[in-house]
């Protein structure tokens, strides 16, 4: 790309990041960044300290974004003013590097857009994730838990925490239920994309004879929802059990009721958690589930109505996958809604999902 030509594709990059600049209210971010720093200087900041963790969290994601975009608008002006030479110095050479920084903020720009697609009203919420084995056995308990490593990867990997609330091993291997809390900023943004039924093709490690099996297992994502007046919740519609906690813990689990189940009458939504120690935080926990469940059925009853419905439960069987892993007699990832596929499943179930989630995003879009 001659000189000349590169000043016109950095003029057109400029142009796209100031209609990104817009899409992702970078001035209002930064008005949210000035009033959360007051917030951090107030003397009685850490009071409250788990209030105060999660502020100083959303305050350092909050300046890393819009740090990260001053950055990009910054390095673009100072190549475009590069690339204003007369013409008897256009012959320099200099046209061959500066066509490799415009490659490489090209890609900035593009990473940058991505978050402009996750501007749904709970993306940058942190994220409940279920798993279930479906058709399979053992088979698709043993898939099921590979799908909460993959999940669990992928987030360790962007650096959130991640949680796990409940649990139900399977009889043999792998599980029959788990639920984690992912939080970190976007994850139900990102991990949106895995909501729905994921098929297994593998020669089966259960079976003596080598067989090829196939295995379904169901993940479902919501966001977390925080505000307790989103939904309200009547207690006279609760039925609240409490049993002894089955998972890792300290000397009160297995010999104390810590662990909580709560099914909503109305709609028979039941959640349970076992993780923390005690029966009152453990029905803390489900109780935020149930909330956030409740309103995402109202969201989805809503988007019905509207015939835009997304995110529909179908069970963990044939013909309703969202994506499918053959690892015999060939490997190969394919994403069914959006066609992206990846010739690396070893990869993928170890949480290299970015490239899955984005093109789920922009399917969204279009």
């Amino acid at each position: 790309m001659d000189i000349h030509a590169l000043e016109k594709s950095f003029v057109e990059l400029r142009e796209k990041l100031s209609v990104l600049k817009d899409i992702l209210h970078i001035e209002e971010k930064k008005g949210t960044i000035t009033e959360k720093e007051q917030k951090v200087l107030d003397p009685h900041f850490w009071d409250n300290p788990e209030l105060a963790a999660k502020i100083s969290k959303e305050l350092a994601d909050l300046q890393t974004e819009v740090q990260e975009f001053t950055k990009l608008q910054k390095d673009i002006t100072d190549i475009q003013e590069i690339t204003s030479f007369e013409e008897d110095n256009t012959t320099s050479g200099l046209g061959e590097e500066l066509d490799e920084h415009y490659k490489a903020l090209v890609q900035r720009l593009e990473k940058m857009e991505f978050f402009a697609l996750m501007d749904g009203k709970y993306d940058t919420h942190n994220a409940i994730v279920s798993f279930h084995a479906g058709s399979g056995g053992t088979e698709a308990q043993d898939w099921a838990q590979m799908l909460l490593r993959m999940v669990m990867r992928f987030s360790e990997m962007k650096g959130w925490k991640v949680v796990l609330l409940d649990e139900s091993k399977g009889s043999e291997a792998g599980i029959k239920s788990a639920t984690i809390r992912v939080e970190g900023r976007y994850a139900y943004g990102y991990l949106q994309s895995e909501h729905g039924t994921h098929r297994l093709v593998r020669i089966s490690p259960f079976d003596a004879e080598s067989m090829r099996h196939t295995s379904f297992a169901g993940i479902e994502v919501i966001p977390e929802i925080e505000s307790e007046e989103a939904v309200e919740i009547d207690d006279k519609d609760l039925r609240i059990d409490t049993f002894m906690s089955s998972g890792k813990g300290g000397q009160s689990v297995n010999t104390t009721y810590s662990a909580v189940r709560i099914v909503h009458l109305p709609t028979g939504i039941t959640v349970q958690c076992q993780n923390e120690r005690s029966q009152l935080q453990n029905k803390e926990t489900a109780l935020k589930i149930l909330r956030s469940k409740l309103l995402q059925k109202q969201e989805e009853e809503e988007a019905q109505k509207r015939e835009e419905l997304r995110g529909e439960y179908k069970s963990a069987d044939w013909g309703n996958q969202i994506r499918s892993y053959v690892l015999h007699p060939y490997k190969q990832v394919k994403d069914v809604r959006t066609k992206y596929e990846s010739q690396d499943p070893d990869a993928v179930l170890d949480g290299n999902l970015e490239e899955f989630m984005e093109s789920y995003l922009r399917y969204r879009k279009s």
